[in-house]
Formats: structure tokens, sequence, C-alpha cells
């Protein structure tokens, strides 16, 4: 398995609904391959931080910039 195939089947392996073939490929792939353990990783510690539901509390910069951001775009789109 390659790093692009590991990429196209990661949703299906995190939500558990791979071929146990597929699994098989898909962790000897990651035994060998660090980037692709970091991605794998990185989508599992997200699914667990969004089940937990514990919200976040965002910078109030950022926030302020991300509304602004959002508020721009959706004039952009549709002009309101």
């Amino acid at each position: 398995m390659k790093c692009d195939e590991l990429l196209q089947a990661l949703s299906d392996y995190v939500d558990g609904d791979v071929d146990p073939a597929v699994c098989d490929e898909f962790e000897a792939h990651l035994a060998g391959c660090n980037p692709c353990q970091i991605v794998v990783d990185n989508v599992r510690k997200t699914i667990a931080l969004f089940k937990a539901g514990e919200p976040y509390p965002l910078p109030e910069e950022f926030q302020r910039r991300l509304h602004a951001s959002l508020r721009a775009r959706w004039q952009r789109r549709f002009g309101t």
C-alpha cells in the first residue's frame, strides 16, 4: 500500500469499515511510514476530541478574525 492509497482508505479505516485484508495492508504501511502514522494519529485525536463534546474556547483575537473572515466570504457569495 502506498501513502495515497492509505489516505483514500483512511476514513473507512478509522470508522472500522475496512475489509480485514485492506486493514492488514494499512497497518503494515503504518508500521513503516512515519508521515502516515502522524496523519492517522491526528485523525484519531480529532475524533476523540469531537466525541468528548467539550467546547474549546478560542482566543478572542482569533475568534474576531474568524468571524470577520466568515462574514466577508458570506457577503462575497450571497451579497448580503
